[in-house]
């Protein structure tokens, strides 16, 4: 029984580090451009049932409810929370934010698709849109030389004015991907996710069209990490640590009393 406690309050120490970590994972990107915060799930592990509901007390009473013991948590999985982040004015005619659900496509290196939050694009030597990391946008867009002007519209139309043309000239397309899960999609770094079995397919549109959200030139989706919040959670998980922790210190101190006095 004993030894039985300590494995017991030992998966409460592993839980708790995992919690940590994840608070600590969230705090660390409070500002980074699209972040979206994680949640750690847990769940019990098996029971030890040892007299079940229902069983005969007498022959005519029947057990209330069952003796059943329970073995500790176990990590199920972490979840992102895909809230809208607060958006940041900054003036850049490349700074593009998504008002609503939807994600920016982006070509990876290995020829998957990534799908981001982060904005933050700029144009390589070809006047290529590209990531900070030099990733291309998909849809390309390219922006021709003697460009006074970009402009993009919520809808997701480039345009620019050329010098020596009158008018401006439409440049592409911005297109937005969605899925209906989420929560399944699979973060890899650098801001990305890919699709997975569990966030199902990608669904394609122009911005503001069936339910996805508008472009906002001009701004950034910053973190959606509530700094408040996190550091409340992680006084909680420090007390649920230091308590599972305090239970194998008070399992040890019966053991050497029973080791010592029988």
């Amino acid at each position: 029984m004993s030894t039985s406690s300590m494995h017991v309050a030992k998966t409460g120490l592993n839980a708790q580090q995992t919690r940590m970590q994840i608070i600590a994972n969230n705090l660390a990107n409070v500002n980074t451009t699209g972040f979206k915060r994680d949640r750690v799930n847990f769940e019990t592990l098996l029971y030890q049932v040892r007299r079940s509901a229902g069983d005969q007390t007498s022959a005519d009473t029947e057990l209330s409810s069952a003796f059943a013991v329970g073995t500790g948590v176990r990590t199920l999985n972490t979840q992102k929370l895909m809230s809208q982040g607060s958006l940041i004015t900054t003036d850049n005619s490349l700074d593009v934010a998504i008002e609503g659900s939807g994600f920016f496509q982006v070509l990876l290196p290995d020829g998957r698709l990534g799908y981001t939050r982060n904005g933050t694009f700029s144009q390589n030597a070809d006047g290529v849109l590209t990531t900070s990391s030099g990733y291309v946008l998909q849809p390309e867009i390219q922006i021709p030389d003697n460009v006074t002007n970009i402009n993009i519209s919520g809808d997701g139309i480039v345009s620019a004015m050329v010098a020596g043309e009158i008018g401006a000239q439409e440049l592409g397309q911005i297109t937005i991907a969605d899925f209906t899960n989420r929560t399944g999609l699979q973060p890899i770094g650098e801001s990305f996710y890919v699709e997975t079995v569990a966030s199902g397919p990608a669904a394609v549109a122009n911005p503001t069209e069936q339910g996805f959200g508008k472009l906002i030139q001009g701004a950034l989706e910053a973190s959606n990490v509530n700094v408040v919040q996190e550091l409340v959670s992680m006084i909680e998980t420090q007390r649920a640590y230091e308590v599972s922790s305090k239970s194998i210190t008070s399992v040890d101190e019966m053991l050497r009393f029973i080791s010592q006095n029988l």
